[in-house]
């Protein structure tokens, strides 16, 4: 899950930063507006073995192996747990942007928030976090296309853009308002009847 998390954000970041960052000198087009892309990731395992004592949990995944790990204490509901229960787990990301004229760069904010099933409920919980920055766009350069970036820590990023189209309306000065949002889900549904 680790590394479809890393590759799936790299490429969500990628991907949308090209978009929002298209700027282009000349005869400017309707005013910029902005864009989301988003990605969601969905596994299933079925509970084999459960030792409440140890709270050592083995399950089979979707692909027939099994894996094994230790429910850590946060678990308040893992004597709800039985073996042949699913498991679902569901990692969700968005990328949003949008091109203000002018403006300022701004630090880098960050809320989280989160919640858990009732005690004697089944387990389920999740948590999301959202991230929001924004950065000022110093140079545009439409032969590559590219756009160069000042971030909140005076970091400076040059990036290729894949859509030049996006470039209209949008100059030096701009900011990009950033906010990226992503969020984990898991729960425990009792086993499917036969």
């Amino acid at each position: 899950m680790t590394s479809f998390r890393i590759s799936t954000t790299a490429a969500c970041l990628a991907a949308t930063l090209c978009l929002a960052t298209a700027a282009r000198a000349g005869t400017p087009a309707a005013e910029p507006k902005g864009e989301v892309a988003m990605a969601t990731a969905t596994v299933t395992a079925t509970v084999t073995k459960i030792n409440y004592e140890t709270r050592e949990v083995t399950v089979k995944a979707e692909d027939g192996k099994e894996h094994t790990f230790v429910a850590s204490e946060d678990v308040k509901n893992l004597a709800q747990v039985k073996p042949g229960d699913v498991i679902t787990a569901t990692y969700g990301e968005a990328l949003a942007y949008e091109v203000k004229k002018g403006g300022q760069v701004a630090d880098v904010q960050t809320v989280v928030g989160g919640g858990a099933a009732a005690p004697g409920s089944r387990p389920a919980g999740g948590i999301a976090r959202q991230t929001t920055a924004t950065v000022l766009i110093t140079a545009i350069d439409p032969k590559v296309p590219s756009v160069t970036f000042k971030g909140p820590k005076g970091n400076i990023r040059t990036i290729k853009v894949m859509h030049p189209e996006k470039l209209e309306g949008v100059s030096v000065g701009d900011t990009v308002e950033l906010t990226f949002t992503e969020a984990f889900a898991i729960k425990v549904e009792a086993a499917p009847k036969k």
